[in-house]
């Protein structure tokens, strides 16, 4: 699942607060059980977290990590799995936000015992020659000549050329988790 998909639905959804929950209802639809991991962070985890109900966090077999502090992360994931009553254990997060070998490494050890761990280690693997990736990640900024916005659990990591569009998105969000 891509950023690419969720922000797509901002545009091609019927309400903007409903769009994460009609892209994962999608998603479900078009892969009926198959590539089961959510993408968590188009539009912060905390909404994410809201939209991922127990249907969806019962169909889904886990989640991605790719923004914010993935100790927190993991803590609220698996806090909401058990909110949800169910066991983290049969569920998988996947951590894939710039992460090292020694992160993953720190990362399992930590969580392993909680909750299923997997690890995506791509520019890491790709750019180990002693200087500084580049910044090559491209995300959607229109659907359809509208706009669309990854809102990031990392400053850096938000995509938005409309900054009323944006304004508008974080205020829908800001009034659904509160």
């Amino acid at each position: 699942m891509a950023h690419e998909f969720v922000q797509a639905h901002q545009q091609l959804g019927p309400r903007l607060i409903d769009s994460q929950k009609v892209a994962l209802q999608s998603w479900a639809d078009e892969y009926r059980g198959e590539l089961g991991i959510a993408l968590s962070d188009t539009m912060g985890f905390d909404k994410f977290l809201k939209d991922f109900d127990r249907f969806f966090s019962l169909l889904f077999d886990g989640c991605r990590q790719d923004s914010g502090n993935p100790v927190q992360w993991a803590d609220k994931l698996i806090a909401h799995y058990k909110g949800m009553r169910i066991d983290p254990r049969s569920k998988t997060a996947i951590f894939s936000d710039g992460l090292t070998f020694k992160t993953a490494v720190d990362l399992f050890n930590r969580f392993h015992r909680q909750i299923s761990t997997s690890f995506g280690i791509g520019t890491y693997l790709t750019n180990d020659c002693g200087f500084i990736a580049p910044q090559i990640v491209i995300k959607m900024v229109e659907c359809n000549w509208k706009p669309v916005a990854k809102v990031s659990d990392s400053e850096d990591k938000g995509m938005c050329e409309d900054p009323e569009f944006l304004k508008y998105l974080k205020k829908v969000i800001r009034e659904d988790i509160a």
